[in-house]
């Protein structure tokens, strides 16, 4: 029987929906089906998989598992856990081919998903065409895969500690961090892992609930980091860390209750790392503002602008050798002593390595930084027909003006004044929009030439969109 998705459901890096609308039992199975078919074709024998803790994610596991053994392919199941330790499994076990995290990220309690690995790198793009095309023509192996049960929590855990290597305990015997994992996956993980660490943790919201009944699990909304700032404060702790429902984002406070943006995180990461590997590439996506980029060339790095998109970035990666790279988004991932994927958990146990090896408190590595004044990521409705036509009207009339323009994913164009964006969004029908200066008047005269260039195209920065 083949089986045609919803047009809504296959996106460039993952496969999303919404439960009993526009994704179900079905919709898994003929995933599994499909993906445990292209991996048998690749000489493929056996998958991972792991879901997250949303309401629906057991019943769409069971149809999974379903489809991966009907293609012939044998499956490790990991059970509940963030997206990150399926990543773990995939990356760790000796004869998995590649793996699949049932996960609706930090999306609301209502979506579902799947996030996938093919034998060692992100499944995305056109390969998630080529899975919808090959599941309406019916293109499948048979076969009768076998099932077994592996609790990968404890080694999984042991490779999060090893992020502390060559760190003298005592040093971090006095500190003190908050955790919220937003009744997100990461929850269990994160107990588990506290309780290894030196100094002393305080934590929020690791009981696991699909329902997300404290705040919504996205940690680059401020309004979600409330709590976590309370905590910070009352508790006159040393810094604050949130994750998403999924935990392969991570969000940041220091001390003092101030935001530390993905770019911004990253530019400790990278100070700390350039001093073992000096000269390394560090990678960031286009809505990274300069202060990053200047910051890794005054540490002696090279910094690479690419798109936006995690499995995007982890491509490039793996292209270019580079140890470490980021995003806005909150995805950090690290090739130097890990395995080259975004987890959050990981990322939280960096930043204590890095303070400690900076010999500087968080809150005095985020008090260095430079006063940028920057808007938010302005998302707004744009038809999706109409989406990539008008950033390419965009880049073809800044062509003929002296201004300085950068293509790598959508129009990024620096002037004196600063740099503004504008990007088709690759999952939504949205237009995403950012701009950066060293001062007010300046970001007014950026925003004066997005709308202008939105003008032109029969455009104007309207509604702002949801994620």
């Amino acid at each position: 029987m083949a089986h045609t998705f919803d047009n809504t459901v296959l996106r460039e890096y993952d496969i999303r929906g919404i439960i009993g609308e526009t994704l179900g039992p079905d919709d898994a199975r003929a995933i599994g089906r499909t993906f445990g078919s292209m991996l048998r074709e690749a000489g493929g024998r056996k998958v991972a998989v792991g879901y997250d803790g949303r309401i629906s994610s057991p019943m769409l596991e069971h149809a999974l598992v379903e489809g991966l053994t009907a293609s012939g392919m044998d499956v490790v199941q990991i059970g509940l856990g963030p997206t990150p330790m399926l990543y773990f499994a995939a990356a760790s076990l000796e004869d998995v081919d590649g793996g699949i995290q049932i996960t609706g990220s930090h999306n609301p309690a209502n979506y579902n998903g799947f996030k996938m690995v093919f034998q060692g790198r992100p499944f995305f793009g056109a390969e998630i065409a080529e899975l919808g095309r090959r599941a309406a023509a019916g293109e499948w192996q048979d076969g009768t895969g076998e099932t077994a049960r592996l609790d990968v929590l404890p080694a999984y855990i042991d490779a999060l500690v090893a992020g502390l290597d060559g760190i003298d305990p005592a040093t971090l015997a006095g500190l003190k961090v908050g955790w919220d994992a937003g009744n997100g996956a990461a929850g269990p993980a994160l107990e588990r892992l506290v309780a290894r660490l030196p100094g002393e943790h305080h934590l929020l919201y690791t009981e696991v609930d699909g329902n997300f009944p404290n705040h919504h699990p996205d940690p680059t909304v401020e309004e979600n980091l409330v709590d976590l700032k309370a905590l910070v404060h009352d508790k006159q702790l040393d810094f604050g860390i949130a994750f998403d429902g999924d935990g392969d984002r991570i969000g940041a406070i220091d001390g003092e209750g101030r935001v530390i943006w993905g770019d911004q995180l990253l530019m400790i990461y990278a100070q700390d790392l350039l001093q073992r590997q000096p000269g390394a590439t560090i990678i960031a996506d286009v809505k990274a503002s300069r202060a990053l980029f200047d910051s890794v060339r005054e540490h002696g790095g090279k910094p690479l602008m690419w798109k936006t998109g995690h499995s995007l970035i982890k491509s490039k990666m793996k292209e270019t050798g580079s140890p470490l790279a980021g995003e806005m988004s909150g995805h950090v991932f690290f090739a130097d002593t890990y395995y080259g994927y975004d987890d959050a958990l990981y990322a939280g146990v960096r930043l204590i390595a890095a303070a400690a090896r900076l010999g500087r408190s968080v809150t005095e590595l985020r008090g260095a930084m430079p006063a940028m004044i920057n808007t938010p990521e302005m998302r707004f409705q744009v038809d999706e027909t109409r989406k990539f036509a008008a950033i390419q009207e965009v880049e073809a009339r800044l062509a003929d003006s002296d201004a300085e323009v950068d293509g790598t994913d959508g129009v990024r164009v620096t002037t004196k004044d600063g740099w503004w964006l504008l990007r088709a969004s690759n999952t939504q029908d949205v237009l995403v929009a950012r701009a950066e200066s060293d001062t007010a008047e300046g970001l007014e005269r950026l925003m004066a030439q997005i709308d202008e260039q939105l003008r032109l195209s029969g455009l104007e920065r309207g509604e702002q969109a949801g994620h």
